[in-house]
């Protein structure tokens, strides 16, 4: 009889670095060869992200962040280049250093329902992910709390599903969740030569890709858009 073991969480790496621009040059120039660029990106090569972050009074998940929680989840809903006819809302989960995301596809009057806490409708909605934030609405009271904006440029590599991003002017909004407005006011939260790279991928990192990566000023670290953006409330 075999015997049964604890259940195999299967999510992906995601290493993040700190880099300078002069850095992100570089890299851009050498991954060009071997890597695809984005096909959904701008003329460009990058695309606006736009994101609101769920949280409660108590900050709990900036909290789980901060004191590094073993498994964490967060909540977020997201849009591109300010399109509010395509949003998304994601849960992304880690459990240690594997993160695995969820997502369904929401209207702009449900995220509006959502933010004017109106949810009641999310109890018996046919999404799995809606109903689970409902939950986590009533018993935790999550609400959407601050937004993210930064560009980012990506390139995909077909072996081990690795992709390569570059995240540049991080913006934040004061405690500010009107996701669907672009005029929203916005801070800046990077310095100007600071450059967020993220490397995922499956079960390993192509060497090709690896070496290529080894840039010399970088700084290893989990950084999150979301925690850095509450610096400012």
């Amino acid at each position: 009889m075999q015997a049964k073991g604890k259940p195999t969480y299967k999510g992906r790496v995601e290493l993040k670095h700190e880099i300078t621009t002069m850095d992100c040059f570089l890299l851009r120039k050498n991954l060009q060869h071997i890597m695809k660029p984005d096909p959904h990106a701008k003329a460009d090569g990058k695309y606006l992200i736009r994101s609101v972050y769920f949280d409660n009074i108590d900050d709990k998940v900036l909290t789980e962040k901060k004191e590094g929680y073993y498994r964490r989840d967060k909540f977020r809903v997201r849009l591109y280049d300010h399109n509010t006819d395509f949003i998304h809302l994601e849960k992304k989960s880690k459990v240690d250093n594997l993160c695995q995301k969820k997502k369904c596809r929401i209207t702009a009057e449900e995220y509006e329902s959502i933010r004017h806490g109106d949810i009641a409708w999310m109890q018996q909605d046919s999404r799995d992910l809606i109903r689970e934030l409902y939950v986590q609405m009533t018993v935790h009271q999550l609400k959407p709390v601050t937004i993210v904006d930064y560009e980012r440029e990506v390139f995909i590599y077909e072996y081990g599903n690795v992709r390569v991003t570059f995240d540049s002017a991080i913006k934040t909004s004061f405690r500010n969740n009107d996701l669907l407005n672009p005029d929203v006011i916005m801070v800046d939260v990077l310095e100007p030569n600071q450059v967020i790279l993220e490397v995922k991928y499956d079960e390993y990192l192509p060497d090709v890709i690896r070496k290529i990566l080894q840039v010399s000023d970088r700084r290893k670290g989990a950084f999150s858009k979301y925690q850095v953006s509450r610096m400012y409330g």
